[in-house]
């Protein structure tokens, strides 16, 4: 039986969520914001219920009611990018809409509160990735995160050369970016998790998000803890998490800390119950 305190994480995620999702409505005067946002705090909200729960494929779920519904409804039928080339788009061209709201409450400033949390249930390129057989990373982490600053500033410089160049029918060019990007990460993904044998490869080293997502995570008021009473120095939580996060230190400089995605793999395999 759960006790009531079990209950205000779910229902604090579903109320931060439902206030993002009105305030947009009423401001923007969108139903469609009310609608999107209430959509994806009451997924997550039930994600959380059902691991609190001991549901096997809790974030599973997660993964696929939010990573599909941004993907095929907002990606596909609604022609929104919401890549990072979406972002720098409707950055340029000073709209606050679609991607830009996206990245505010997901990518820059969400994370102040739920870090990485984006990467483990909301994601549709981890979506899928998360369904390869490497859940455990079978090989040390490679000094090559730095890829993914390259990719970052390459999709900056991609949109403004656009920009600079007045291309005509832009906003198609932009909706094809998103369709070929997203090919071109799954492709890369896949590759990545079978020559690392690691299903994370492409977050840690080459997804340029985490650029958006590191510097606030570090910051985020959600995170994985230690009872060093409890803790018996086992090191399955170390061996079980994808992005190799050392939750067994409770400061904030742990050894990738910004990488935590909350997938709470080392709190379901901890013999102690200690995280």
């Amino acid at each position: 039986m759960l006790s009531k305190k079990k209950y205000v994480l779910p229902f604090t995620m579903w109320l931060i969520f439902e206030s993002i999702a009105v305030t947009l409505w009423l401001t923007k005067d969108n139903l469609f914001y009310l609608f999107n946002f209430s959509y994806i705090g009451t997924s997550i909200t039930l994600g959380i219920l059902l691991f609190l729960h001991n549901y096997k494929y809790a974030r599973r779920i997660v993964q696929l009611l939010v990573g599909l519904y941004m993907l095929i409804y907002l990606g596909l039928i609604c022609n929104e990018n919401m890549q990072i080339e979406g972002f720098w788009y409707y950055l340029f061209t000073g709209v606050f809409e679609a991607a830009t709201i996206h990245y505010a409450v997901a990518k820059i400033f969400g994370p102040l509160i739920f870090g990485r949390g984006w990467c483990g249930y909301a994601c549709w390129t981890a979506m899928v990735l998360d369904f390869l057989p490497y859940k455990e990373p079978l090989q040390p982490r490679k000094k090559i995160g730095y890829i993914r600053y390259i990719m970052f500033v390459a999709s900056f410089i991609l949109v403004a050369s656009l920009f600079l160049c007045h291309i005509s029918n832009l906003e198609k060019i932009i909706f094809w970016i998103f369709l070929i990007g997203n090919i071109l990460y799954y492709v890369i993904g896949i590759t990545l998790a079978f020559v690392f044998q690691d299903n994370r490869a492409f977050c840690k080293y080459i997804c340029p998000i985490t650029v958006f997502l590191k510097p606030m995570s570090y910051f985020s008021l959600i995170r994985i803890t230690c009872d060093k009473d409890k803790c018996i120095s086992c090191g399955k939580c170390k061996r079980v998490c994808p992005m190799n996060v050392d939750v067994t230190d409770n400061s904030r400089n742990r050894e990738n800390g910004t990488e935590c995605i909350l997938c709470m793999e080392c709190v379901k395999n901890c013999p102690k119950d200690a995280l």
